[in-house]
């Protein structure tokens, strides 16, 4: 595997092509068994019809082969210094991002120093903001206290305020945490320096999916946020505006169905943190207990009812796209189910599993095999 290693870090930092097309291309290279040598050794042909490559995305692909040689040199140095590498392939990789971020936003390829097991244990994310009040903080290390003693990690984006109370916090509670850098992990020097007791007890892991040279940045500041989300089971807000990153995450998230827990503002407080419960957050006080859960409940077996009854209209849909290719319409007229042509091609589009297989129009849809994809994206 560590021969594959530079073209996997050429195929991870392609400039200018999505997550979703990089994982869909490994996802027909598994299908055919083939690994990304054998894309790399690819004639314009293959990338163009078997990969689907565009033009542009063939000129990047072509130029980045040139810097095979230098990711070869840079594999070999990140190994000889403890960093390991974790393509989404690998066993190592973490579940819990794979399940939130599914195949659109899982990064190609992880690096990472410290104990890697930690990826696979149950995790949660306090996110806040940088300049927060002092009952905010007293929140994060509540909940980092209750997280460690429950054995879950806490995932930490090191930035100042919260991110790095719920660090401190979990370490002074004897529990595991993951770093989630801005950066690229060989710029991290002291950092490596000041929790080096720690990665070598195998309690942090320091992880970075971005190029391991790449100076901070506002850009992959952001751009770590999803991560940070991705990586944790349970999200907890200490304190938000009504705007930056914590914001905009939270927002995504509940688009996305994923329980978020909310610190209850005091009255006199000046932040987002009530804004977001309006729309969906669970309120809990500053011991992290719910609040109102009555109301909360009957919201949530309300949301489940409705959650069953689609899901298995997608169970009914792709059972039937299991046995040959349909039209949405066609569709809607076999299974009498209350979607619009236009919502269900929509939907079909972006649904992981489903392939186009008539491009004209209509369009018509099938299923692609499950199975290999599930053993891959799950």
């Amino acid at each position: 595997m560590s021969r594959e290693y530079p073209y996997w870090m050429a195929f991870a930092h392609l400039p200018k092509i999505k997550n979703l097309k990089k994982n869909n291309i490994l996802v027909k290279l598994y299908e055919e068994e083939k690994s990304l040598t054998d894309m790399f050794n690819a004639d314009i042909t293959e990338l163009k019809e078997k990969y689907e490559m565009t033009p542009d995305e063939i000129n990047i692909f072509e130029e980045n082969k040139k810097e095979l040689p230098n990711y070869s040199f840079l594999a070999e140095d990140l190994l000889n210094q403890g960093y390991e590498i974790i393509p989404i392939t690998s066993k190592d990789y973490s579940p819990t991002m794979k399940g939130n971020l599914k195949r659109n936003y899982s990064p190609t390829l992880l690096y990472v120093k410290g104990n890697k097991q930690i990826m696979q244990e149950n995790s949660i994310a306090i996110v806040g903001s940088r300049k927060c009040s002092d009952i905010s903080l007293e929140f994060t290390d509540n909940i980092a206290k209750i997280a460690s003693e429950q054995f879950k990690v806490v995932v930490s984006g090191f930035a100042k305020g919260i991110d790095k109370q719920a660090l401190d916090s979990a370490i002074k509670y004897n529990g595991q945490s993951i770093i989630v850098l801005p950066q690229g992990i060989t710029t991290y020097a002291s950092g490596f320096k000041k929790y080096y007791r720690k990665i070598i007890d195998g309690d942090v892991l320091v992880l970075s999916t971005f190029h391991p040279k790449a100076a901070w940045s506002v850009p992959l500041a952001m751009a770590r946020n999803p991560i940070i989300y991705g990586l944790a089971k349970e999200i907890y807000v200490a304190e938000s505006s009504d705007k930056g990153g914590t914001w905009s995450g939270v927002l995504d998230g509940l688009k996305k169905g994923r329980e978020i827990y909310i610190r209850k503002p005091d009255e006199n407080e000046k932040n987002a943190n009530s804004i977001l419960i309006g729309k969906g957050g669970t309120a809990i006080d500053i011991n992290g207990n719910v609040i109102h859960a009555d109301k909360i409940m009957e919201k949530k077996t309300e949301s489940l009812e409705k959650t069953s009854d689609k899901n298995d209209d997608w169970s009914r849909i792709e059972e039937l796209l299991s046995k040959g290719a349909y039209t949405s319409n066609e569709i809607i007229d076999k299974l009498k189910i209350d979607f619009s042509p236009r919502k269900l091609t929509n939907e079909l589009k972006k649904r992981d599993g489903i392939i186009i297989v008539r491009k004209k129009s209509p369009i018509k849809f099938s299923l692609i095999n499950i199975e290999k994809q599930a053993s891959l994206f799950n």
